[in-house]
């Protein structure tokens, strides 16, 4: 576990120390719909799927990687991963399982509906089957474009986000039982895929969880999310719907409007079916890599270094771990 002087050891941040970037990191998570770094840019509707970090990289090096040694370890085991390689065998996986069980079914509902709450817990509710089908041709003809990156709302990432839960639990179970079956698919140089981490740099949020409670530790998100559900429930208290609690909130925590269309349980209309695209030209991550971003708040440090950082102190953490960490920060920065 990362301890207080592990923190204390980094950079100043304008004159607050290092543990008052990660609560300030915690604080703008908490109340943006985006990750760190990826620019707000105008996506076109209709090379890759854009998600909060470019999936083609991987070979990026942490500056504090020589003064802190377990940094380096999970920078190592990062340079290790094929991001796109990840999404795009979760998605064929997927749509190759759900044709399958489409087919074996066939007009046997109940064994259908059985089949999507386990495959797609977080996406089967506003979807269906079909939607389904159609949703993972889109993602993986996208996955397979170089000219454009595409843009993913809410209901997509739900999808993606159970594709490849699913798939890195088959592919670590290969890495510990069958390790050259797993070679085959290039994925991570034979080490398991830490599901969690992966979530944790590669999604901008977990809205789509809002109400639901995941699987895995996801502390900043989980964060976010308990912090948007209880601004819900006090805005209910005074009256409010839970639609009019939300459309009051929005606002406050960067909140999409398809969020919103989940949390209430509506199912995915055609218009939410459009993937938006820019350019691969158009470079949307370059905020990651500058020093002197506006979401910086740390003194000469990228937020893609920032990202790592923390990321690499919360690996393998419990949340009462997590907690306990951020409770400590608080009061040491209060004295």
């Amino acid at each position: 576990m990362a301890k207080l002087p592990d923190l204390a050891r980094r950079r100043r941040v304008k004159g607050k120390g290092a543990g008052a970037a990660f609560l300030k990191y915690l604080e703008n998570a908490v109340h943006s719909s985006q990750n760190v770094g990826i620019a707000k840019i105008q996506f076109v509707e209709f090379v890759m799927l854009a998600l909060a970090k470019d999936i083609t990289q991987s070979s990026h090096a942490h500056p504090e990687e020589a003064s802190l040694p377990r940094l380096k370890e999970y920078m190592d085991y990062q340079r290790k991963l094929r991001h796109d390689l990840v999404i795009y065998h979760s998605l064929d996986h997927a749509k190759t399982d759900l044709r399958k069980n489409m087919d074996e079914c066939g007009d046997g509902q109940d064994k259908l509906a059985g089949y999507l709450r386990r495959a797609f817990p977080f996406s089967h509710d506003t979807t269906g089957a079909d939607t389904l089908l159609l949703m993972l041709r889109k993602l993986i003809n996208a996955q397979n474009s170089t000219n454009n990156w595409y843009r993913l709302n809410q209901f997509y990432f739900a999808a993606l986000y159970d594709c490849v839960e699913r798939f890195v639990k088959i592919y670590n179970k290969l890495v510990k039982e069958q390790p050259a079956k797993a070679r085959e698919y290039n994925l991570s140089d034979g080490v398991e895929i830490d599901f969690d981490d992966w979530v944790s740099l590669y999604f901008h949020n977990l809205d789509f969880m809002l109400g639901k409670k995941p699987a895995y530790l996801h502390y900043v998100f989980t964060r976010r999310n308990e912090a948007i559900e209880e601004a819900v429930v006090a805005n209910m208290k005074g009256g409010k719907s839970k639609k009019e609690a939300l459309e009051a909130i929005k606002g406050d925590f960067d909140i999409d409007p398809d969020t919103i269309k989940i949390v209430l349980g509506e199912r995915m209309e055609h218009k939410d079916q459009e993937l938006f695209y820019t350019s691969a030209e158009n470079p949307i991550y370059e905020n990651l890599y500058d020093p002197n971003s506006a979401s910086n708040v740390m003194d000469d440090e990228a937020p893609i270094d920032r990202s790592y950082f923390l990321a690499h102190i919360l690996k393998g953490m419990s949340r009462q771990e997590a907690d306990s960490i951020v409770n400590d920060l608080e009061k040491t920065i209060k004295k």
